[in-house]
């Protein structure tokens, strides 16, 4: 059992609701990955920006970029991540799919729509959480504006067998520079009060509706420190390899598990 994971996390700018364009980019990103890389990340919404204009697409809208994603994971053989607007049985969804090089995915549908951006009036929330399993890892699946509700995201400790729910938290994001304070604070925040690692991935350049990205892609350690980052403003493949020991010595340094509380008691 591997108690390592690599990971290749890919800040790139967004051609606006053009998903061929993009798909074509990451494409060309693709053929340089590094060939020991599990598992690659793409940014929220990756083939349309963070778009709300469904007339836009093709229907059933995200068909296409679905088996992109399918295609890519059998053909690298690894594991795709990223976010896309799904059309499903009539509704839309912000959703964010973990798919194996076997094309027997999971997905999350955003919990949390962001409806300063109307999001809530196009998309349809999620109800439920998504932990995938992969190798002896577990990874709870987040996009964007989750990181604001620390309870969607809180880790849970079982003592009788001494196991978490998860070891880290996978964030795909469009989140705008004039709000980075925000984020590079809260995902300090959820690495260490949830004792795990924390990936984010977020977009650069401007979208369709003139806001700037800087990024800021990054991997946390389960004691809030940034292990590696991407640097702002520049596209970026970041790989980096997790080792689950570390984890599990910070865990067993610090029981802070034991005393969590659960947030539907509060």
């Amino acid at each position: 059992m591997s108690h390592k994971i690599k990971f290749s996390l890919l800040q790139t700018d967004l051609v606006w609701e053009d998903e061929l364009a993009n798909l074509n980019k990451f494409d060309a990103i693709l053929k340089h990955i590094d060939p020991d890389t599990d598992v690659i990340v793409l940014p929220e919404m990756f083939a349309t920006g963070f778009t709300m204009n469904i007339k836009n697409f093709a229907k059933p809208v995200g068909k296409q970029v679905f088996e992109w994603l399918k295609l890519k994971a059998a053909k690298l053989q690894k594991v795709m991540v990223g976010s896309v607007l799904t059309e499903f049985e009539g509704r839309y969804y912000n959703r964010m799919y973990w798919m194996p090089p076997d094309g027997r995915y999971t997905y999350y549908d955003k919990k949390h729509l962001f409806q300063m951006g109307g999001e809530h009036k196009i998309m349809t929330a999620g109800k439920t959480r998504t932990i995938v399993k992969y190798k002896s890892w577990r990874f709870l699946l987040q996009i964007c504006y989750d990181l604001r509700f620390p309870c969607w995201a809180r880790n849970q400790y079982d003592s009788e067998n001494d196991q978490f729910a998860y070891d880290g938290i996978i964030f795909v994001a469009n989140w705008p520079e004039k709000r980075k304070y925000a984020y590079e604070n809260l995902l300090k925040a959820r690495a260490i009060e949830n004792q795990s690692y924390v990936l984010w991935v977020n977009r650069i350049g401007k979208d369709g509706h003139n806001n700037a990205h800087s990024g800021d892609t990054k991997i946390i350690d389960p004691h809030g420190k940034i292990l590696t980052f991407a640097p702002s403003f520049q596209e970026k493949n970041l790989t980096f390899e997790l080792d689950k020991k570390t984890l599990q010595n910070a865990r067993n340094a610090f029981k802070v598990g034991l005393d969590w509380d659960s947030c539907e008691n509060i």
